[in-house]
């Protein structure tokens, strides 16, 4: 049998003592290493590649986004992806294509099989031949579908330890959770009533890591999806995996352990593979899973998406820069994750401390203006509180009066060219690359508010729409291949490079970005409001732009100062003298 390399051996050992005591560790590691030695053959001699730089961005979408035919849906998204995006976006998160029976594909049924609705793992693999794969690993939860849940109810082994349960008596109102559903759920089984726990809906059981057969049984999980091409890893709702009654169940040290030790797995079997952890929370709390620099390679910068809506929507950077200005540079080897919109809603949570109360009030009251929906969580003292809007990021952004005008354009642009700049990599959302509007039909069909951001095209159909210059799904497009474009080509915005806010008025959010070797530097620049602002080059910077500015987006030259209309961006580049 494969062994475990000496250099990993301690530092496994020492986590899974950790997690499940001194006395249990030689007998798990020996466990852990059968696992391991299932996938050793086929890492064993491929290359590793380098971990990322300015070229690198992502487009999150679900496998059935585009329909063609009776052709495979993730046969469609390849055929897009090369026709539409090859060149501009280097790496694709397909959201979960395994069987499921809830919450688009968050509720798995079978980890290890690609949905026949879909296509088939030779379909998957061939993206990842040709695009970085991003992949979920839904861990916290599966399908009370699934036939792991199944044989739960039925008593048979090994499943019947694979799930939580808790008595009704217990006192679990410190228990943090983002949904308003009952904790627990009842279910009947030869031994009795059972209560399981259901942190997200009664359809999502949560796996119970505190038997570490579920974690070798997810390890196992997570390697095959690496052997079929996925090369960074998601980790779904991490912060809720380790259950203590008695404690709020977030954040818990055990999970930051979970993390931990699939970090230092796939470091000895797959060195080329990436860690992303989602934990839609305050900001603190989310980077706290870098850890020392051996947790998470990435995490998500869930506090941007409703700091740009504030901002762009109240016309003042204050908060913004604030926010960007103490942001801390990631661990070594580490970087962000930079998006505006995903598969869910907005998180109001990630504002906490960085804006107030009434901010936040209005801007739940702005989203409602705009169409959105307000989905809640229920608190400790049994009240409600708003914890996700959920809105297209482009609705979201408009005029109710003047829905798709210029400055609608502009302004969502604004807000994408911001994202963009910022050290770390972006990822965008399928709909954000073409200003989709709110799926309302869906959200009546489904009864589910994030179905508001989740609608699908006929391609034909979409072809059509971003064929039409006259349409806003072909003006959001364009612009948007131009600033992914531009991107990819300054080694500034390497997400390694240096980062800092400038110091000007809050009608501006400026930024310079130098490129890790020192060789580039360039000052991303962005008007906040509707009305034009001007800005002199001194003021920026007065020692970069002595001999004047380019601006790569517009393409014009500045020697003196810069003119912005209504929320233009420029990113400004100096000029020799």
């Amino acid at each position: 049998m494969w062994r475990l390399p000496s250099h990993h051996k301690d530092s496994l050992r020492d986590i899974l003592a950790r997690l499940y005591g001194e006395e249990n560790r030689d007998r798990l590691l020996e466990r852990l290493a059968l696992v391991s030695s299932r996938y050793f053959e086929y890492f064993e001699n491929r290359a590793v590649p380098p971990s990322w730089d300015q070229r690198d961005s992502l487009l999150i979408t679900y496998g059935d986004m585009i329909r063609q035919g009776e052709e495979p849906p993730l046969r469609s998204l390849q055929d897009f992806l090369e026709q539409r995006l090859s060149g501009v976006l280097s790496g694709v998160h397909i959201l979960p294509f395994f069987p499921y029976s809830s919450d688009d594909g968050f509720s798995v049924i079978d980890y290890n099989q690609v949905d026949p609705n879909l296509g088939d793992w030779s379909h998957i693999r061939t993206i990842a031949d040709q695009f970085t794969l991003m992949a979920d690993l839904v861990l916290n939860h599966c399908s009370a579908k699934s036939g792991w849940f199944k044989n739960y109810t039925n008593c048979v082994a090994p499943h019947r330890g694979y799930f939580v349960e808790a008595d009704p008596e217990d006192d679990l109102s410190a228990v943090v959770r983002p949904r308003t559903s009952p904790l627990l759920t009842p279910v009947a089984t030869p031994a009795g009533l059972k209560h399981v726990w259901t942190t997200f809906s009664a359809d999502q059981v949560d796996l119970d890591f505190r038997n570490p057969e579920v974690l070798f049984e997810m390890l196992d999980v997570l390697l095959g999806y690496v052997a079929n091409g996925a090369r960074i890893l998601r980790l779904d709702a991490i912060a809720y995996l380790w259950k203590e009654p008695g404690t709020d169940c977030i954040n818990l040290p055990q999970t930051h352990e979970v993390v931990r030790l699939i970090r230092a797995v796939l470091d000895m079997l797959a060195p080329g593979a990436i860690v992303l952890t989602e934990t839609n929370l305050p900001h603190d709390q989310n980077v706290s899973y870098f850890g020392a620099g051996d947790e998470a390679h990435m995490v998500y910068q869930f506090s941007l998406p409703p700091l740009l809506l504030h901002t762009l929507l109240g016309g003042d950077g204050s908060a913004l820069q604030a926010w960007a200005g103490d942001l801390e540079p990631p661990p070594k080897g580490c970087t962000y994750l930079n998006f505006t919109a995903s598969h869910d809603g907005i998180g109001v949570r990630p504002l906490e401390g960085l804006v107030s109360e009434a901010d936040q009030t209005r801007l739940v009251a702005a989203v409602r203006e705009r169409g959105g929906l307000v989905s809640s969580r229920r608190l400790e003292d049994g009240g409600e509180k708003p914890y996700e809007l959920n809105i297209t990021y482009f609705d979201a952004l408009g005029d109710p009066h003047h829905p798709g005008s210029k400055r609608h354009i502009d302004r969502y642009l604004c807000s994408q060219a911001i994202m963009l700049a910022l050290r770390g990599i972006p990822a965008v959302y399928f709909h954000s690359l073409m200003g989709a509007r709110n799926d309302l039909a869906g959200v009546q069909r489904t009864d589910q508010p994030r179905s508001i951001n989740r609608g699908r095209w006929v391609r034909e159909e979409l072809d059509c729409l971003l064929d039409s210059a006259d349409s806003v799904e072909h003006q959001v497009f364009q612009r948007y291949r131009q600033l992914l474009t531009l991107r990819r080509e300054q080694p500034a915005f390497h997400p390694d490079g240096s980062q800092q806010v400038l110091n000007t008025s809050p009608a501006l959010f400026s930024l310079r970005r130098v490129s890790p070797d020192g060789a580039q530097s360039l000052v991303a620049l962005n008007n906040l409001t509707a009305r034009r602002q001007r800005v002199t080059l001194a003021e920026l910077d007065p020692t970069l732009f002595t001999g004047g500015a380019k601006d790569l987006i517009g393409g014009h030259g500045h020697r003196k100062q810069v003119e912005l209309s209504p929320y233009q961006s420029a990113w400004l580049l100096p000029m020799s003298s």
